[in-house]
């Protein structure tokens, strides 16, 4: 789970200059050099028949779902009852297709690694040409992709899966808002009303692993009265439901990954007892019922971000699993399928093989799942790129982090500043004693109207983890992108 970054708008412009001068501080790529584009341009080009076998698959209705306006449209699916069970198929943008292995626009995206997401942009791994026109699943167009066919029990369990490249054209390109509106009119399309069904057996699935799915909400700038104002946007069920079949494919992706005893799996080390217990405070603290005996995976489910003590519970729920990595294995310096490196939150092995437009490591999971598949060995261009794909991601997350981080912080500030001197409600979230050793402690507190997460200094006693404190607004600085607050007088 990670925090996002807010949508902006006016905002954004009025801080241009700021975040330009965070991208160049957290190295953020912007605009792609000519012999890139070019690479593109040229791969954008080809006729979609590229000299590989694919199955034709246009007559398979595929949709996609994403939020609205998206053109980057990674996957597209079908879901359909199989006897007691159903048939779940995942096409995947097939962006290895359009990549030259050791050409200028792969090792361009090995430079980035991911997109890059502020509140002006986004800043692509590959070039618009391909990651919004050529490779995109747009709707009514013929689209080279990787199709996934996984078949569930009626429990939701995986039966069986096949992957292969082919050739698909989705029929519509369906956004979160439409497709939850229709969900609750009973309008949506037969297909469509299998998704919230196959995606509660999975996340049942999920919870009975041990595992953990909790929608964290949106921070989006809105404006009234030519003011601004941060606000939590509710996530919707749909999203989750969208989500659990991207966690599926993976899931089966990296069981294909350990049969090939190939691959990159995606980690997460498993939450802490004591941020579990902080947690807990936090939650008592915004007056949400968290039973003794209740595991943080079930609990998370009762959760609704469109509640505003949920939403800053689940805001802050995302510091709760720390560790996220990936590991190779299958290469001459880790030869062995690794032992006890599942990712916690989903509770099982698992590989990014769902969104290639966006990630890097994706395109390199989905050869191997390819290869096992086919049987046939995995590309020589994959194996050389695997052991060092994991210092290239950490690198290149840890940048996004950075720039998401960044320009929050930096919207934080624009729009707190006209509300210096002003008092709010907050609720601690974490708390660590001073150095001095003075009876003081730095504490963070989450604000859930406006949604501002800041740091404070005060005594201990006030300041304990889920405490309900007041602060007041003393000082904001765009450039550093700040707010200070102070504990308002007791009582």
């Amino acid at each position: 789970m990670t925090r996002r970054s807010p949508r902006a708008g006016a905002a954004a412009a009025a801080a241009a200059s700021g975040l330009a001068a965070l991208r160049a501080e957290v190295g953020v790529p912007e605009g792609h050099d000519p012999a890139v584009l070019a690479e593109a341009e040229e791969a954008a080009s080809r006729p979609i028949e590229d000299g590989l076998e694919r199955a034709d698959r246009r007559d398979l209705p595929l949709v996609t779902l994403d939020p609205a306006g998206s053109k980057d449209l990674d996957q597209a699916f079908h879901l359909a009852v199989d006897g007691s069970g159903f048939v779940v198929h995942y096409a995947i943008a097939d962006v290895a297709s359009f990549v030259t292995p050791g050409g200028a626009l792969d090792a361009e995206t090995h430079r980035r690694g991911v997109t890059y997401y502020g509140p002006d942009g986004r800043f692509g791994l590959h070039p618009p040409v391909l990651s919004e026109g050529a490779a995109s699943l747009l709707p009514e167009v013929d689209r080279r992709a990787v199709l996934w066919r996984i078949r569930l029990d009626g429990d939701g369990v995986i039966r069986d899966v096949d992957v292969e490249r082919a050739i698909v054209r989705s029929r519509a390109q369906l956004d979160y808002v439409g497709v939850q509106a229709a969900l609750d009119a009973g309008t949506a399309d037969e297909m469509l009303t299998l998704l919230p069904r196959v995606g509660a057996l999975r996340a049942e699935l999920q919870v009975q692993r041990g595992g953990a799915s909790l929608d964290v909400p949106d921070q989006e700038v809105e404006t009234h009265d030519e003011r601004y104002r941060l606000v939590y946007r509710a996530a919707l069920p749909v999203e989750e439901d969208n989500a659990q079949l991207s966690l599926l494919t993976g899931i089966v992706a990296a069981r294909l990954q350990r049969e090939a005893g190939i691959g990159l799996w995606r980690t997460l080390q498993a939450a802490r007892e004591e941020d579990v217990a902080r947690l807990r405070r936090v939650a008592l603290g915004l007056g949400l019922d968290w039973p003794a005996g209740t595991s943080y995976g079930a609990f998370a489910r009762t959760i609704d971000s469109r509640i505003p003590e949920h939403a800053a519970f689940a805001t802050e729920a995302t510091t709760l699993f720390r560790g996220a990595g990936y590991v190779a294995f299958g290469t001459p310096e880790h030869p062995d399928v690794p032992v006890g490196a599942a990712h916690s939150a989903i509770a099982a092995e698992y590989a990014h093989v769902t969104a290639p437009l966006r990630r890097l490591v994706d395109r390199y999971g989905t050869e191997v799942a390819l290869a096992q598949v086919a049987g046939r060995p995995v590309p020589e261009w994959v194996v050389a790129a695997l052991e060092a794909l994991p210092v290239e991601m950490a690198s290149a997350t840890q940048r996004a982090g950075a720039y998401e981080r960044g320009g929050l912080d930096l919207l934080e500030a624009l729009i707190m500043a006209p509300r210096v001197g002003r008092t709010y409600d907050a609720v601690v979230v974490e708390s660590t004693r001073s150095k001095e050793d003075d009876g003081e402690a730095r504490a963070t507190v989450l604000l859930t109207s406006p949604a501002v997460r800041a740091r404070v200094v005060g005594p201990r006693d006030r300041l304990r983890a889920g405490s309900r404190v007041r602060v007041t607004v003393t000082a904001t600085d765009v450039e550093r992108r700040s707010v200070t607050l102070e504990l308002a007088d007791a009582g």
